[in-house]
């Protein structure tokens, strides 16, 4: 598949319930990262993703799910052309890649994701 689904990420208002309801639910392993108020979600085999709190209080909590491409600016601007809506630019994550945020004509929101190559 040239565009799998790569990441899922959770937006929610209270994180500490959030993490405690889905580690009694599954057999996840969560992760903090230092420095961030973000955590990684390892599921062992297949997709896993994050949690963190959700940027604006007026969303829904809801589950993001991020799609790999190639080029994330080029896609983002194709979304675009197709009639999507950019919700986030497109932002660099330290050491990892480069996301952006988008709703399809319909309202359906996505994430793209395109990681740093490995040297």
């Amino acid at each position: 598949m040239a565009n799998p689904f790569v990441h899922i990420e959770l937006e929610t208002k209270d994180l500490e319930k959030a993490k405690k309801f889905y580690q009694g639910m599954f057999d996840w392993k969560l992760e903090e990262i230092p420095g961030m108020d973000y955590t990684i979600i390892n599921v062992g085999e297949g997709t896993g993703g994050g949690m963190m709190v959700k940027p604006d209080p007026a969303m829904p909590d809801m589950w993001l799910p991020y799609i790999l491409v190639a080029d994330v600016a080029a896609a983002t601007k194709k979304a675009q052309a197709l009639g999507a809506k950019i919700c986030k630019e497109v932002t660099e994550v330290p050491d990892m890649g480069w996301f952006s945020v988008i709703t399809d004509p319909n309202g359906a929101a996505f994430g793209l994701w395109q990681a740093k190559e490995a040297c």
